[in-house]
């Protein structure tokens, strides 16, 4: 059965601050990662999680954007979104948007929808991501 998860149990795994909830959190996503549980991370908490990291925790995008690609290539990560959300976190390391701008982009992109913004600097990268498509790592 799948598992949805909440930002606590990624930020507990990433930060590795409290021991008792690293192991729990840890037992739980050392399965993911090889396919023996499967979870899905709603874009909420993606957004949460990256919120808390660069807000709270000071950490640069790209060490964030690094990490969570990581996270997002595990092979029980069961997201029907699971593409649009690593393009979401490619593009945040790749530029200044926000990770909901990034959200944003990238789903409209993968899905074929024409973006209507007023926000010039995401305008500009959702036109320029139109003419070159995002790089995997």
């Amino acid at each position: 059965m799948k598992k949805l998860i909440d930002a606590n149990v990624i930020l507990r795994y990433l930060l590795k601050d409290d021991e008792t909830l690293f192991k729990r959190a840890s037992s739980l996503l050392e399965k993911v990662k090889v396919g023996e549980e499967a979870v899905i991370i709603p874009e909420s908490v993606l957004a949460e999680s990256v919120y808390v990291l660069q807000k709270v925790y000071k950490i640069e995008r790209e060490v964030i954007a690094e990490k969570l690609r990581e996270l997002f290539a595990y092979k029980g990560i069961a997201n029907s979104d699971k593409k649009d959300l690593i393009d979401s976190i490619l593009l945040f390391g790749q530029t200044r948007l926000s990770i909901v701008d990034c959200i944003v982009c990238s789903k409209s992109i993968n899905q074929g929808l024409s973006l209507t913004t007023f926000d010039d600097e995401l305008k500009k990268v959702y036109l320029t991501k139109l003419k070159t498509p995002m790089k995997q790592f």
